[in-house]
């Protein structure tokens, strides 16, 4: 079982995260940072196998955790989990050694793509046997190169502080449509559906129908404690 340590501030960026993480099998989150200082004082304890690192953080930046981590010796893997698309803050983290990137806002199949490709070379990593051959070397890095091509631009029309809302009104309910997240939000039926089924494609929500007498079903999305299913 890796653990990982999840240092973000943004509770609903931090929610999700963990959310996906312990979804795939073999992974668990330890603990959560929720600043630069924070995350260097559990980091300096160990027990994390990797670190799921923001890059804006208040006080203090990605890159210096990991420079700090680095100088000191603390070899641990980390996964760059960040809005960032300067190239210059992508070479950086290339230089301290990270070993993927999530770009926000993401879904659950990135985050699982990177989780499976990490496992894959953590267990070639740790068989023990020689690479004698430049394709052995190839086949190793590869287990972490091809889950991380493929940076995804955020989806068009949705603010994150939309989405909060979004978020807080169903989490207050447990269940809605989204006429009632329109009506409750004060925006168009449109607007709250396109939101709704944002959260369902990344996996924070579930959709299934909701029967009310004869006639076509609504469709409701349900906070996973909720104990909803997609439909």
């Amino acid at each position: 079982m890796f653990g990982g340590l999840n240092v973000e501030d943004d509770p609903l960026s931090a929610e999700a995260l963990t959310s996906y993480v312990e979804r795939v099998p073999g992974f668990t989150v330890a603990g959560h940072a929720r600043t630069g200082r924070e995350a260097l004082q559990r980091l300096a304890t160990g027990g994390a196998d990797l670190v799921f690192l923001d890059i804006h953080l208040p006080d203090t930046t990605g890159l210096d955790i990991l420079r700090r981590l680095r100088g000191a010796g603390n070899t641990v893997d980390v996964v760059a989990v960040t809005r960032a698309r300067d190239l210059a803050v992508v070479r950086a983290a290339v230089a301290f050694g990270v070993t993927h990137y999530l770009v926000k806002p993401f879904t659950f199949a990135s985050v699982r793509q990177r989780l499976e490709a990490y496992r894959a070379f953590r267990r070639r990593a740790e068989e023990g046997e020689p690479l004698v051959a430049q394709k052995d070397v190839d086949a190793l890095v590869g287990e972490l190169r091809d889950a991380r091509e493929g940076l995804t631009a955020p989806p068009k029309g949705i603010s994150e502080e939309s989405l909060r809302a979004v978020v807080a009104a169903i989490r207050g309910r447990g269940a809605m449509s989204a006429a009632e997240v329109a009506a409750d939000l004060g925006v168009s039926r449109v607007t709250a559906r396109r939101y709704l089924e944002h959260l369902v494609e990344t996996g924070l929500v579930h959709r299934r129908a909701r029967y009310q007498g004869a006639g076509r079903p609504e469709l409701e999305y349900t906070w996973p404690d909720d104990g909803g299913r997609d439909g």
